[in-house]
């Protein structure tokens, strides 16, 4: 897993940049198909045409078998699944997708950007329209940690327990971002 952090673009816009193993269309398969992309973020089913809708289906507690500790505070009073849908904006399949991220009464965008280096692929995913201090902490925590997990599963490798990378994480990005 890379530890590199995310970029900070403006007071509602964050970046973060990974090198993946494998092809753009591997990593592509994962964005967009419901079960592999289960294995790192969430199931749903995503339809790849501009308004087309991005279900989401959140189980942080099924993306790895090592054991977790529970979720903190903050976020005590969610479900272990959690569901919520927004809609493509972007689709140039295998190298660009965006939806938006239309969670309660947040409202905010995904992009993801792939590129072939080598035999490994960049993915740039920005998240934007964040609403506040506290949105922004818990993406970054929460992205940093899917994007480790999605690092493991394309090594074929078990993926870390999500809470126990998520919450040292969000202390860091506060920290960090002086938020």
């Amino acid at each position: 897993m890379t530890d590199k952090y995310a970029e900070l673009i403006d007071d509602s816009t964050v970046r973060f940049e990974r090198i993946l193993p494998g092809s753009v269309e591997l990593v592509w398969q994962y964005l967009v198909e419901s079960v592999k992309r289960a294995k790192w973020l969430c199931a749903g089913d995503t339809e790849l045409n501009v308004g087309g809708l991005a279900k989401m289906h959140f189980n942080n507690a099924s993306l790895s078998t090592a054991a977790d500790i529970e979720p903190p505070e903050k976020y005590s009073d969610m479900p272990d699944e959690l569901l919520f849908s927004g809609h493509v904006t972007q689709c140039d399949p295998p190298r660009l997708l965006a939806h938006t991220w239309d969670f309660e009464e947040d409202h905010s965008e995904v992009c993801y950007q792939l590129e072939q280096v080598g035999d490994m692929t960049r993915l740039i995913l920005t998240h934007q329209s964040l609403s506040s201090a506290d949105e922004i902490i818990s993406v970054c925590g929460g992205w940093h940690t899917h994007l480790a997990v999605l690092d493991a599963v394309l090594r074929d490798e078990e993926p870390p327990p999500f809470w126990k990378i998520h919450t040292p994480l969000e202390a860091e990005y506060k920290q960090r971002f002086g938020l």
